[in-house]
């Protein structure tokens, strides 16, 4: 009883509540409230956008560099070829063979494949690309030595040397790739042999399996090289990896 007469009392000293403050009241509670709620949420989202910003951006910086790194390596691990060009010198270190080069005309070298002492050096063992070719320009006149002799017979060789096979001391090198022409044939009205000059090149290529330290070299006959023609495109050697 004294705890409800105190209650009375304290109602009647602030006069009585009208029903429209406190619905006031209440708005004013509720829309506190709500926009507790909303600034809240709004951080959520601000949050959100945030971590998802800076995770796409994280991506983006990591794709750059991996496309950078991607590029390096491209541009750092060019493909291993060589190609040479060649000509007949006869004041020359090679008289008996097709002098070859990669600083002239449209030779080159990369990757580690080299020309060493007039041969091509395998750098790494792997399947490589071997092709070459040279050109003849041959007289078709009947010759004197052989007056029987109705064609000549043009040839390209290339020739491989391992580590495999022996040592350095006692090379013997095996066959890869090897051409043959005939030229200067009798026409079937002619008992003698064409007249002027036969032009003709002798090309090839194929692929094979190299070991690292392989060396490649080109075989042509001696009694050929004099008529080996000179110019741009005309006599070459090559190799590039696969």
């Amino acid at each position: 009883m004294e705890g409800d007469f105190s209650r009375v009392m304290v109602d009647l000293e602030n006069g009585p509540v009208s029903p429209t403050v406190t619905l006031v009241r209440e708005k004013s509670t509720r829309r506190w409230r709500l926009c507790g709620a909303l600034l809240a949420m709004a951080l959520c989202v601000s949050a959100a956008l945030f971590f998802t910003w800076h995770s796409k951006d994280q991506d983006h910086f990591e794709k750059a560099d991996e496309i950078q790194h991607t590029l390096r390596q491209l541009s750092g691990n060019r493909k291993a070829a060589i190609h040479l060009e060649g000509e007949y010198n006869t004041y020359g270190d090679y008289k008996s063979s097709v002098e070859w080069t990669d600083d002239e005309g449209q030779g080159f070298s990369q990757g580690g494949l080299k020309l060493n002492n007039n041969e091509i050096v395998i750098p790494q063992m792997g399947l490589y690309f071997i092709y070459s070719q040279v050109s003849f320009h041959v007289s078709c006149k009947a010759d004197p030595k052989h007056p029987n002799q109705d064609m000549v017979h043009l040839s390209n060789t290339v020739t491989r040397w391992s580590p495999s096979y022996g040592t350095e001391d006692n090379k013997e090198y095996q066959t890869l790739l090897n051409s043959v022409r005939t030229v200067c044939k009798k026409s079937s009205n002619s008992e003698t042999a064409s007249e002027g000059k036969w032009y003709n090149a002798v090309y090839m290529g194929a692929v094979f399996s190299l070991e690292k330290g392989d060396r490649l070299r080109t075989v042509t006959e001696n009694r050929l090289l004099p008529h080996l023609e000179s110019g741009a495109g005309k006599n070459f050697f090559g190799v590039f990896a696969l």
